[in-house]
């Protein structure tokens, strides 16, 4: 029995006793039911080699970008927690970096990232004492002992964490080479997304050498307009016999657009020159969300979009250490008229999905949830990134399910490079859904029974459904 000292068997549940009770009924009836995960960016290649996770920075710190933002908005310099400069400079000493991060673990109270890395050292690993400067070392030997057993290996933690299904975010340009892999050897549902970002965004910097690769991988001529529509059937059709159900698009703005072929044709040459304006990328990314949407009502699909994070609003972190640092901040997004072209022409379609997530909190009850509550093709993806926290998840589910209910959205999704806070991530989840739901009990607004289904739906059927899995 863990000490409850340092995870409370209540915790996240009302303070009030009834409704408490009524939570741990809920929850119990899921806690340990699988894991569907359909959207992540786990590695597959932690899967199709098997191998050591190493020791507790590599696994932890180095690649979280919620840790790093909280040390970088202290003054922590990366380069002192593992992360490598462009140049290659970096705290190399695996212990140092893991007892400065014990130094700083305060500055996590009250975040998510605290319930967590709580689950993983106290679940996971299975550490019955608090981390703090006495137990640091203890910890680190610890963890890195068992990360080295084969109890701790990819695919037995897998197994252990009871996933079900867990979906990869892939570029259009990947080969795929550790899903077939997995398939070949191992024969779980580790299931490629397709994200085709890099060859449509014309204002990523690796816009043209992405073009390049995605003609050597497709054999399409990608810098004709047909041949870059062609290579993009051509690699969702591959992502589909790898066992893709889905797509995905992170795009500055929600934006879309039904242009002419000849419109769209003159455009793609514009782009693809490099002399373009701000306005020609934004038009190129619209219309191209609308293309794969008619893509998407054609082959099935599921067409996942999630606007609003101006990428690397830090320049001069950019600048040293590349992409995914920590520094993506939230923006507004209207979507009620940028999708309306999209929806106009795919909104009343059986063959077509699109699950929309946002950034923008003050969207939910505005606009996504009355969308998702309307059109058979929207569902509305979770509280999500920056609001994948307890308050962050109760907000959503009061904003939204007077409009939308419970079955126009999708189950939770965990989005984590983090393979180790997948469960961690999804048990948040059911404890705040058992605690939504419990409410609404003890409030006469549900049945017990009626919560029961809903609760066991949620963690369940209604992600199967979403995502077409």
């Amino acid at each position: 029995m863990m000490n409850p000292n340092l995870l409370h068997p209540d915790r996240l549940f009302p303070a009030d006793a009834k409704t408490r009770e009524i939570a741990r009924e809920l929850y119990a009836t899921v806690k340990d039911a699988p894991i569907i995960s359909p959207h992540g960016h786990t590695d597959p290649t932690w899967f199709s080699e098997n191998k050591s996770f190493g020791d507790p920075v590599s696994l932890l710190i180095t690649p979280d970008h919620y840790l790093l933002r909280m040390f970088y908005s202290q003054g922590l310099p990366l380069e002192d927690m593992g992360v490598k400069t462009k140049s290659g400079k970096a705290e190399t000493d695996k212990r140092k970096i893991w007892k400065r991060f014990v130094d700083h673990l305060y500055l996590f109270r009250g975040t998510p990232s605290d319930l967590w890395l709580k689950h993983v050292f106290h679940e996971v690993f299975g550490i019955d004492r608090a981390l703090n400067k006495d137990t640091a070392d203890f910890y680190y030997d610890e963890m890195t002992a068992k990360l080295n057993d084969k109890s701790f290996l990819p695919r037995a933690l897998f197994d252990r964490f009871r996933i079900e299904v867990l979906a990869t975010t892939d570029a259009a340009t990947d080969d795929l080479s550790a899903h077939q892999k997995i398939r070949e050897e191992w024969g779980k549902r580790v299931l490629p997304t397709y994200r085709p970002d890099g060859v449509i965004d014309p204002e990523h910097e690796d816009f043209k050498s992405n073009l390049k690769l995605f003609a050597e991988v497709s054999g399409e001529d990608v810098f004709s307009w047909k041949g870059y529509l062609a290579a993009h059937r051509k690699r969702r059709e591959y992502f589909r016999k790898m066992g893709a159900t889905a797509t995905d698009h992170g795009h500055p703005t929600a934006k879309t657009l039904a242009l002419s072929e000849s419109e769209a044709e003159k455009l793609f040459s514009k782009v693809t020159s490099g002399i373009f304006t701000s306005d020609d990328a934004e038009n190129f990314r619209a219309h191209m969300l609308w293309k794969l949407a008619e893509m998407s009502e054609a082959d099935g699909l599921v067409m996942q979009l999630h606007p609003g994070s101006f990428r690397n609003h830090n320049p001069k972190l950019f600048e040293t250490f590349g992409r995914d640092k920590g520094a993506d901040i939230p923006s507004t997004i209207e979507y009620t008229r940028s999708l309306k072209p999209l929806l106009d022409s795919f909104g009343n379609s059986k063959n077509f999905r699109m699950v929309l997530f946002t950034l923008d909190e003050t969207n939910y009850s505005r606009e996504l949830a009355p969308l998702a509550g309307h059109y058979p093709a929207l569902r509305l993806g979770p509280a999500w990134w920056f609001h994948d926290s307890p308050e962050g998840m109760i907000r959503q589910r009061k904003q939204t399910m007077e409009t939308a209910g419970f079955y126009n959205q999708t189950g939770f999704i965990d989005d984590t490079r983090a393979f180790f806070s997948i469960p961690a991530r999804h048990d948040v989840a059911r404890r705040i859904d058992a605690r939504i739901l419990a409410e609404l009990v003890s409030e006469h607004r549900l049945s017990k029974e009626e919560a029961l289904a809903t609760i066991s739906d949620l963690t369940g059927s209604i992600a199967r459904e979403a995502f077409r899995l």
